[in-house]
Protein backbone atom coordinates (compact mmCIF):
# COMPACT_ATOMS: atom_id res chain seq x y z
CA UNK A 1 0.00 0.00 0.00
CA UNK A 2 1.44 3.33 -1.07
CA UNK A 3 1.79 5.98 1.60
CA UNK A 4 1.16 9.66 1.00
CA UNK A 5 4.28 11.78 0.99
CA UNK A 6 4.02 14.07 4.02
CA UNK A 7 7.38 15.82 3.51
CA UNK A 8 6.70 19.55 3.07
CA UNK A 9 7.87 21.19 -0.14
CA UNK A 10 8.52 24.92 -0.36
CA UNK A 11 6.40 26.60 -3.01
CA UNK A 12 6.52 30.25 -4.04
CA UNK A 13 3.15 31.88 -4.59
CA UNK A 14 3.05 34.92 -6.86
CA UNK A 15 -0.23 36.58 -5.91
CA UNK A 16 -1.63 39.57 -7.72
CA UNK A 17 -2.55 42.25 -5.20
CA UNK A 18 -4.73 45.29 -5.69
CA UNK A 19 -6.51 47.55 -3.22
CA UNK A 20 -8.50 50.26 -5.05
CA UNK A 21 -8.33 52.48 -1.97
CA UNK A 22 -4.54 52.62 -1.87
CA UNK A 23 -3.10 51.24 -5.14
CA UNK A 24 -3.01 52.96 -8.52
CA UNK A 25 -2.50 49.63 -10.33
CA UNK A 26 -2.28 45.90 -9.56
CA UNK A 27 1.11 44.45 -8.59
CA UNK A 28 2.62 41.03 -7.84
CA UNK A 29 3.67 39.94 -4.36
CA UNK A 30 5.56 36.73 -3.55
CA UNK A 31 4.96 34.47 -0.56
CA UNK A 32 6.76 31.25 0.32
CA UNK A 33 4.94 28.40 1.99
CA UNK A 34 5.68 24.78 2.92
CA UNK A 35 3.14 22.59 1.12
CA UNK A 36 2.26 18.96 1.85
CA UNK A 37 0.50 16.47 -0.41
CA UNK A 38 -3.24 17.14 -0.74
CA UNK A 39 -3.08 20.83 0.15
CA UNK A 40 -5.21 22.98 -2.15
CA UNK A 41 -4.56 26.49 -3.42
CA UNK A 42 -7.44 27.71 -1.24
CA UNK A 43 -5.86 26.20 1.87
CA UNK A 44 -2.54 27.77 0.93
CA UNK A 45 -4.19 31.18 0.63
CA UNK A 46 -5.68 30.77 4.09
CA UNK A 47 -2.21 30.06 5.51
CA UNK A 48 -0.70 33.02 3.66
CA UNK A 49 -3.41 35.27 5.04
CA UNK A 50 -2.95 33.94 8.58
CA UNK A 51 0.86 34.14 8.58
CA UNK A 52 2.02 36.74 6.05
CA UNK A 53 -0.71 38.84 4.42
CA UNK A 54 -3.66 39.60 6.71
CA UNK A 55 -5.27 41.98 4.19
CA UNK A 56 -5.32 39.48 1.31
CA UNK A 57 -8.86 39.19 -0.09
CA UNK A 58 -10.63 36.52 -2.12
CA UNK A 59 -14.09 34.96 -2.31
CA UNK A 60 -14.84 31.42 -1.11
CA UNK A 61 -17.47 29.47 0.78
CA UNK A 62 -18.06 25.72 0.60
CA UNK A 63 -14.48 24.43 0.02
CA UNK A 64 -15.87 21.41 -1.87
CA UNK A 65 -16.47 22.54 -5.46
CA UNK A 66 -20.19 23.21 -5.03
CA UNK A 67 -20.65 26.96 -4.55
CA UNK A 68 -18.25 28.00 -7.33
CA UNK A 69 -17.20 31.19 -5.55
CA UNK A 70 -13.43 30.55 -5.37
CA UNK A 71 -12.74 30.80 -9.10
CA UNK A 72 -9.24 32.19 -9.73
CA UNK A 73 -6.65 32.39 -12.50
CA UNK A 74 -4.16 29.79 -11.29
CA UNK A 75 -1.03 29.27 -13.40
CA UNK A 76 -2.78 31.08 -16.27
CA UNK A 77 -5.86 28.85 -16.21
CA UNK A 78 -9.29 29.58 -14.68
CA UNK A 79 -9.77 27.04 -11.90
CA UNK A 80 -11.53 26.54 -8.58
CA UNK A 81 -8.98 27.11 -5.83
CA UNK A 82 -10.67 24.56 -3.55
CA UNK A 83 -10.31 21.80 -6.15
CA UNK A 84 -6.77 22.60 -7.29
CA UNK A 85 -4.05 20.79 -5.35
CA UNK A 86 -0.82 22.78 -5.23
CA UNK A 87 1.61 19.91 -5.80
CA UNK A 88 -0.45 18.57 -8.70
CA UNK A 89 0.33 21.76 -10.60
CA UNK A 90 3.89 20.47 -10.95
CA UNK A 91 5.64 23.81 -10.52
CA UNK A 92 7.69 25.45 -7.78
CA UNK A 93 6.09 28.82 -8.52
CA UNK A 94 2.29 29.14 -8.47
CA UNK A 95 0.72 32.31 -9.84
CA UNK A 96 -2.69 33.31 -8.51
CA UNK A 97 -4.66 36.19 -10.02
CA UNK A 98 -8.31 37.21 -10.26
CA UNK A 99 -10.36 35.83 -13.12
CA UNK A 100 -9.83 37.70 -16.41
CA UNK A 101 -12.74 39.22 -18.36
CA UNK A 102 -14.15 40.67 -15.12
CA UNK A 103 -13.51 43.94 -13.34
CA UNK A 104 -11.24 43.56 -10.30
CA UNK A 105 -12.87 44.45 -6.97
CA UNK A 106 -9.83 43.78 -4.76
CA UNK A 107 -6.90 41.34 -4.86
CA UNK A 108 -8.37 38.02 -6.07
CA UNK A 109 -12.01 39.15 -6.02
CA UNK A 110 -13.65 39.55 -9.46
CA UNK A 111 -16.85 41.50 -10.02
CA UNK A 112 -19.30 38.78 -11.07
CA UNK A 113 -22.23 41.12 -11.70
CA UNK A 114 -22.06 40.66 -15.52
CA UNK A 115 -22.29 36.88 -15.05
CA UNK A 116 -25.37 37.15 -12.83
CA UNK A 117 -27.03 39.80 -15.00
CA UNK A 118 -26.59 37.76 -18.18
CA UNK A 119 -27.84 34.62 -16.43
CA UNK A 120 -30.93 36.46 -15.17
CA UNK A 121 -31.58 37.95 -18.62
CA UNK A 122 -32.30 34.57 -20.20
CA UNK A 123 -35.10 33.80 -17.68
CA UNK A 124 -33.53 30.71 -16.11
CA UNK A 125 -36.73 29.03 -15.00
CA UNK A 126 -39.51 26.91 -16.47
CA UNK A 127 -41.97 29.09 -18.40
CA UNK A 128 -45.50 27.70 -18.66
CA UNK A 129 -48.14 29.15 -21.00
CA UNK A 130 -50.75 29.23 -18.26
CA UNK A 131 -50.10 31.58 -15.34
CA UNK A 132 -53.01 30.04 -13.48
CA UNK A 133 -51.41 26.61 -13.74
CA UNK A 134 -48.26 28.05 -12.13
CA UNK A 135 -50.15 29.78 -9.32
CA UNK A 136 -52.70 26.99 -8.76
CA UNK A 137 -51.30 23.80 -10.29
CA UNK A 138 -53.73 21.00 -11.06
CA UNK A 139 -50.96 18.42 -11.21
CA UNK A 140 -47.24 17.81 -11.51
CA UNK A 141 -45.20 18.90 -14.51
CA UNK A 142 -44.12 15.40 -15.35
CA UNK A 143 -40.78 14.44 -16.85
CA UNK A 144 -39.59 10.97 -17.77
CA UNK A 145 -36.10 9.77 -16.82
CA UNK A 146 -35.14 9.96 -20.50
CA UNK A 147 -36.34 13.55 -20.79
CA UNK A 148 -34.40 14.48 -17.67
CA UNK A 149 -31.28 12.72 -18.91
CA UNK A 150 -31.40 14.68 -22.19
CA UNK A 151 -30.77 17.97 -20.33
CA UNK A 152 -29.05 16.64 -17.20
CA UNK A 153 -25.53 17.62 -18.27
CA UNK A 154 -26.51 21.28 -18.55
CA UNK A 155 -28.16 21.41 -15.13
CA UNK A 156 -24.85 20.97 -13.30
CA UNK A 157 -23.76 24.60 -13.80
CA UNK A 158 -22.70 26.20 -10.48
CA UNK A 159 -22.27 29.71 -11.94
CA UNK A 160 -18.61 29.89 -11.00
CA UNK A 161 -17.86 32.13 -14.00
CA UNK A 162 -14.79 30.17 -15.14
CA UNK A 163 -16.24 29.71 -18.62
CA UNK A 164 -16.56 33.47 -19.17
CA UNK A 165 -13.01 33.97 -17.90
CA UNK A 166 -11.76 31.48 -20.49
CA UNK A 167 -13.88 32.74 -23.40
CA UNK A 168 -11.95 34.68 -26.09
CA UNK A 169 -15.19 36.22 -27.41
CA UNK A 170 -16.04 37.69 -24.00
CA UNK A 171 -12.52 39.16 -23.96
CA UNK A 172 -13.25 41.12 -27.15
CA UNK A 173 -17.00 41.68 -26.79
CA UNK A 174 -18.17 42.43 -23.22
CA UNK A 175 -21.79 42.43 -24.43
CA UNK A 176 -21.53 38.82 -25.66
CA UNK A 177 -24.04 36.82 -23.63
CA UNK A 178 -21.37 34.24 -22.88
CA UNK A 179 -21.15 30.46 -22.60
CA UNK A 180 -22.81 30.20 -19.18
CA UNK A 181 -26.02 32.01 -20.12
CA UNK A 182 -26.24 30.56 -23.64
CA UNK A 183 -25.85 27.00 -22.41
CA UNK A 184 -28.62 27.68 -19.90
CA UNK A 185 -30.85 29.02 -22.67
CA UNK A 186 -30.58 25.61 -24.28
CA UNK A 187 -31.03 23.83 -20.93
CA UNK A 188 -34.44 25.47 -20.36
CA UNK A 189 -35.57 25.59 -23.98
CA UNK A 190 -34.85 21.88 -24.40
CA UNK A 191 -36.71 21.03 -21.19
CA UNK A 192 -39.93 19.25 -22.19
CA UNK A 193 -41.83 21.22 -19.50
CA UNK A 194 -40.82 24.62 -20.87
CA UNK A 195 -42.56 26.82 -23.44
CA UNK A 196 -40.43 29.95 -23.18
CA UNK A 197 -38.15 30.18 -26.22
CA UNK A 198 -39.96 33.20 -27.66
CA UNK A 199 -39.66 35.05 -24.34
CA UNK A 200 -35.92 34.40 -24.29
CA UNK A 201 -35.24 35.57 -27.84
CA UNK A 202 -34.95 39.18 -26.69
CA UNK A 203 -31.84 38.27 -24.68
CA UNK A 204 -30.49 35.88 -27.33
CA UNK A 205 -29.95 38.51 -30.04
CA UNK A 206 -27.90 37.93 -33.16
CA UNK A 207 -25.24 40.57 -32.46
CA UNK A 208 -24.16 39.30 -29.05
CA UNK A 209 -25.78 35.86 -28.99
CA UNK A 210 -24.82 32.30 -29.93
CA UNK A 211 -23.61 33.12 -33.46
CA UNK A 212 -20.78 35.18 -31.97
CA UNK A 213 -19.34 31.97 -30.48
CA UNK A 214 -16.10 31.03 -32.24
CA UNK A 215 -16.24 27.47 -30.89
CA UNK A 216 -12.81 27.77 -29.27
CA UNK A 217 -13.93 25.25 -26.65
CA UNK A 218 -12.01 27.01 -23.86
CA UNK A 219 -15.22 27.35 -21.84
CA UNK A 220 -15.78 23.60 -21.81
CA UNK A 221 -12.16 22.95 -20.89
CA UNK A 222 -12.43 25.32 -17.93
CA UNK A 223 -15.79 24.05 -16.63
CA UNK A 224 -15.21 22.15 -13.34
CA UNK A 225 -18.53 20.30 -13.63
CA UNK A 226 -18.34 18.96 -17.18
CA UNK A 227 -21.27 21.05 -18.40
CA UNK A 228 -19.63 21.54 -21.83
CA UNK A 229 -21.20 24.93 -22.61
CA UNK A 230 -19.63 24.96 -26.08
CA UNK A 231 -21.73 21.91 -26.96
CA UNK A 232 -24.80 23.56 -25.45
CA UNK A 233 -24.29 26.63 -27.65
CA UNK A 234 -24.12 24.48 -30.79
CA UNK A 235 -27.34 22.74 -29.78
CA UNK A 236 -28.91 26.14 -29.18
CA UNK A 237 -27.92 27.27 -32.69
CA UNK A 238 -29.63 24.20 -34.12
CA UNK A 239 -32.69 24.89 -32.00
CA UNK A 240 -32.92 28.48 -33.23
CA UNK A 241 -32.63 27.38 -36.86
CA UNK A 242 -35.44 24.87 -36.40
CA UNK A 243 -37.54 27.54 -34.70
CA UNK A 244 -37.02 29.92 -37.61
CA UNK A 245 -38.30 27.34 -40.11
CA UNK A 246 -41.41 26.52 -38.15
CA UNK A 247 -40.48 23.91 -35.60
CA UNK A 248 -40.49 26.36 -32.69
CA UNK A 249 -44.24 26.61 -32.13
CA UNK A 250 -44.81 25.64 -28.55
CA UNK A 251 -47.67 23.45 -27.45
CA UNK A 252 -50.29 24.91 -25.13
CA UNK A 253 -49.65 22.29 -22.47
CA UNK A 254 -46.47 20.88 -21.03
CA UNK A 255 -48.20 17.53 -21.03
CA UNK A 256 -47.47 17.51 -24.78
CA UNK A 257 -43.94 16.99 -26.03
CA UNK A 258 -41.88 20.16 -26.43
CA UNK A 259 -40.91 20.07 -30.13
CA UNK A 260 -37.58 21.72 -29.30
CA UNK A 261 -36.68 19.13 -26.70
CA UNK A 262 -33.85 16.87 -27.92
CA UNK A 263 -36.21 14.14 -29.15
CA UNK A 264 -38.29 16.71 -31.05
CA UNK A 265 -35.20 18.25 -32.62
CA UNK A 266 -34.07 14.87 -33.90
CA UNK A 267 -37.49 14.19 -35.40
CA UNK A 268 -37.47 17.58 -37.08
CA UNK A 269 -34.06 16.97 -38.58
CA UNK A 270 -35.18 13.58 -39.83
CA UNK A 271 -37.91 15.24 -41.89
CA UNK A 272 -35.29 17.36 -43.64
CA UNK A 273 -33.01 14.41 -44.30
CA UNK A 274 -32.65 13.44 -47.96
CA UNK A 275 -34.39 10.23 -49.05
CA UNK A 276 -32.24 7.09 -48.97
CA UNK A 277 -30.26 6.49 -52.11
CA UNK A 278 -31.11 3.46 -54.18
CA UNK A 279 -28.47 1.44 -55.97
Amino acid sequence: MAHKNTTPREITFRVRRFDPDTDSAPYWKEYRLNITEGMTVLEALHEIKAQQAPTLAWRSSCRMGVCGSCGMFINDLPQLACQTQVLHLGTDVVTVAPLPNYANVKDLVPNLEPLIEKHAAIKPFIIHPSRQEIDEPTGEFLQTPEEREAISQFTYCIKCGLCLAACPTVATDPLFLGPQALAQVYRYTADNRDCGLQERLEAVDVFHGPYQCHLAGACSQACPKGVDPAFGIQLLKRTLVLDSIGFGKKQSSVAQVNPLAPSGVVKALDEFAPPPRTV
